[in-house]
């Protein structure tokens, strides 16, 4: 089925006070956006969001479209950057998109697509957006259903999983212990790892994500102190792409291919300018990447969720490995809730051999939305 792409903006003003982005005009936010329509009408749009991605032109979000259903891929205010991401504004955002979609658009139903970083986004937004029903502060429609596509369980566990739990000294990252360094050639914990450096090594990174948290406190702290409450204070987050998982494929088995995770190389990764939350200031960090203060937690918020709800895991995922999806589905606290696992899906649908597989995904997504009256014409 062919469909109708039109890109449009949200614009909405800035009560921050706060300029969140480079360039532009500070008071105003503006979201990009790409409306899919297909020949067929419908009161019913699926809506994708990313903290950061621009995955308007994913394989998924294309292959949704010609299969009839309406789609809208918005982008949030960071898109592209997350060093100074507050998730509590991405949510202000996602909120602007779909009031749009309701009131300018015409839609009377709205299914969250949470794909990847957009599950545990989905999540929290449908829990806040539930309160506010309760006590309004700002505008933000509930969805009807959510589905969590190749998702992780949230951006702060899933950092705290890929974290080198090797580095001692943040400011110094050379300084490591060698029976936890992943990529040391002499360590003596080598794959298969056993159970206990497995423990270990968890423990480890839980330990260094609450110093930092540790830190960035004080830090804030100081800054109030100073009378410089209002400033930011920025920095490097060195070893995040060391996660036991891409050396070990008995860790979280799945099809994917040993030594790599989406990234790429896992070893280069973890130090170069791409690696998850390398660069950050203090407040984003609490807010997107702290173990114990982020609220954008999947598990969470997924208790809170009263809609229906479909949870796809991807067997060839080198991003978001069956742990997640399944930590996702046990915490929906909606008895109206599904999961299917795709074998041979990689994390993007990407290349000619995921045919097949996206397929399948979009037949599973059209089935569940048909049996809940999600994907019908308008009247």
């Amino acid at each position: 089925m062919t469909y109708q792409r039109t890109p449009y903006l949200v614009a909405f003003q800035n009560k921050s006070g706060v300029r969140d982005v480079y360039g532009g005009i500070a008071e105003i936010v503006v979201l990009e956006c790409y409306q899919l329509v297909p020949e067929t009408p419908s009161d019913t749009v699926l809506v994708f969001m990313h903290p950061i991605g621009g995955g308007a032109y994913l394989p998924m979000v294309n292959a949704l479209a010609r299969a009839g259903h309406h789609v809208i891929y918005a982008g949030s205010r960071y898109r592209g950057t997350d060093s100074n991401l507050i998730m509590e504004k991405v949510i202000e955002d996602l909120g602007e998109v779909i009031t749009d979609a309701k009131t300018r658009l015409g839609y009377s139903k709205v299914v969250l697509a949470g794909w990847s970083g957009g599950g545990s986004l989905s999540l929290f937004y449908q829990q806040q957006a539930d309160y506010q029903q309760q006590a309004p502060v700002v505008d933000m429609p509930p969805a009807d259903a959510i589905m969590l596509l190749a998702a992780h369980i949230s951006r702060h566990g899933t950092l705290t999983e890929w974290l080198d739990a090797s580095i001692l000294d943040e400011s110094d990252p050379t300084q490591r212990d060698p029976n936890l360094d992943l990529y040391y050639p002499d360590n003596p914990n080598q794959p298969p790892y056993t159970d206990e450096f497995l423990q270990r090594y968890r423990q480890a990174q839980i330990d260094r994500n609450r110093r930092i948290t540790h830190w960035v406190k004080g830090k804030l702290d100081e800054l109030e102190a100073q009378g410089r409450g209002d400033e930011e204070f920025c920095f490097v987050v060195h070893g995040t792409m060391a996660d036991p998982r891409w050396l070990d494929p008995a860790v979280d088995p799945n099809d994917r291919e040993p030594g790599t995770c989406y990234l790429g190389d896992p070893r280069i990764v973890n130090s170069s300018p791409i690696g998850l939350a390398r660069f950050c200031s203090l407040r984003s960090w609490l807010s997107q990447w702290s173990y114990d203060d982020a609220r954008a937690d999947g598990i969470a918020c997924g208790r809170d969720v009263t809609v229906p709800t479909l949870v796809i895991g991807n067997l060839a995922d080198n991003a978001c490995t069956p742990s997640h999806t399944r930590r996702l589905y046990e915490a929906i606290g909606v008895e109206d809730k599904e999961m299917h696992e795709i074998a041979r899906a990689n994390h993007y649908y990407a290349g000619p051999e995921q045919r097949e597989p996206l397929q399948e995904a979009v037949g599973i997504v059209t089935d569940w939305l048909t049996r809940r009256n999600f994907s019908g014409a308008t009247p």
